[in-house]
């Protein structure tokens, strides 16, 4: 289950807001990440940086981490904001600096890095109480769009991934295609 990762040869489809908005609006981004405008934020699993570029101006400082070359070469040619930086290395290994970042999020990619080793990397670059803000495919879905269903996590499951990383869940929401979680690391 999970671990697919997304073609980058076809990066420009992540570009459709459309498509992207229907399943996550910048708004609702927005308001789970609930953000001051000193903080520093990390996007897991940035790609293209559609949503990246939603957050990047309500942030003081952010890193865009994907382990795909490809995707930052797109997003450097699409233009990256100023207070971005573009971090090419995968999600269990960010190489940032230990209690750096105020808020992580992910959208559409935890099914691609939900190892108990991604966890600990997210638990050690996120200040104590900082919010991680997980939206994803659900594996109750009809798998109409996403990955496969087969490759695709239950919020039970990532819950339960998060809480055994000793995240408190502050708010889950289960929609027909996808979930919505927003959780504190541990103090």
């Amino acid at each position: 289950m999970g671990h697919h990762t997304f073609d980058a040869d076809r990066a420009a489809s992540l570009e459709d807001a459309g498509r992207r908005y229907s399943v996550l609006s910048a708004e609702e981004l927005r308001w789970a990440l609930d953000l001051s405008p000193e903080d520093t934020v990390v996007d897991l699993g940035s790609g293209t940086g559609f949503y990246t570029d939603d957050v990047a101006p309500h942030a003081d400082e952010m890193y865009a981490v994907d382990l795909q070359p490809e995707m930052h070469d797109f997003y450097l040619e699409k233009g990256v904001p100023r207070n971005v930086e573009l971090v090419t290395a995968p999600v269990d290994d960010m190489g940032l600096d230990t209690d750096s970042v105020d808020t992580a999020f992910s959208t559409m990619t935890y099914h691609e890095f939900a190892t108990a080793d991604a966890m600990a990397e997210i638990q050690r670059v996120l200040r104590p109480g900082s919010r991680l803000v997980i939206a994803d495919w659900a594996a109750a879905g009809e798998g109409k769009r996403g990955p496969p269903l087969s490759e695709r996590y239950s919020l039970d499951d990532a819950v339960a991934a998060l809480q055994e990383h000793g995240f408190t869940i502050e708010f889950e929401a289960e929609r027909p295609e996808t979930y919505l979680l927003i959780a504190t690391a541990p103090s």
